[in-house]
Parts: C-alpha cells; structure tokens; sequence
C-alpha cells in the first residue's frame, strides 16, 4: 500500500474523535515516521474569547501521534495513551491548526511519541510527548 492509500484509509476510517475535532490526514513521512494532520478549532472549542481550550489541543496532538503509529504498524491495534505531557507555548487561536506526530521508538508493546501544534504560518504553539501501549485489536 503506498502513502496514498494509506491516508485514504486511515481518513476514512477516522474515529468520531477525530472528526469532532474537525482533523484529517494531510501526510506522512515513512523515513521520518512523521504524521501531519490538519485540525479546525472551532469556537465551541475556546475559552476568553477565540483562545482554545488546552484539552482539545491534547487531544489534536494525542491523534496525531497516535495515527503515526497507526501509519507505521499498517495492523489493527488499539492505542492507548499511558501518559502525556503538553506544553503550551502560546496562545491556539480559533482557525485551523497543523499538527504533527512522530515515532521516537516503537517497541513490540509500548509507543514513544512527540508532536508539535502550529498555526498556520508556521509558529509553534505547543509540544507533547507521550507514551502508548500497543495492543492487538480483537
């Protein structure tokens, strides 16, 4: 299956998670093991004003990173997150947002992953770190 397809697949296949979140797959790098997705946060997602919610930027991240995985594995498993930490480097505006996801090592049962959030000139507004168990889908 070639990059193509598997973006198709794993956009159509997208969890309702995802889709609330307004996010889809835009790319991925195999040698990089990078996931880009696109994200838009709408106004529901803020506080103050059009400044988003920090929960739904966690989110934006934790999908991203996850679905890196999931590009890479091309097997149903299940991914849960075992720990995350975010931070928040400035403010996520209402719009769209960029998101990316990368393997840092993947083992037979655990996942460790990183993942920046940008707007869309580039400028980062945060960073995450996560771990993940592996599990086979039944």
């Amino acid at each position: 299956m070639d990059t193509d397809e598997l973006i198709a697949r794993l956009n159509a296949h997208a969890p309702p998670a995802l889709k609330t979140l307004g996010g889809s797959i835009v790319s991925y790098d195999e040698p990089t093991q990078t996931m880009v997705m696109n994200f838009h946060a709408s106004e529901a997602f803020c506080h103050s004003g059009d400044i988003v919610q920090g929960g739904f930027i966690t989110g934006m991240l934790d999908a991203t990173m996850s679905h890196a995985v999931f590009a890479m594995v091309k097997e149903h498993i299940i991914l849960p997150t075992l720990e995350i930490k975010v931070s928040f480097l400035e403010i996520a505006r209402a719009g769209n947002l960029v998101a990316s996801g990368t393997v840092v090592r993947l083992g037979k049962s655990v996942a460790f992953l990183e993942g920046q959030l940008k707007d869309p000139q580039g400028k980062l507004l945060a960073t995450a770190s996560s771990t993940a168990r592996i599990l086979q889908k039944k």
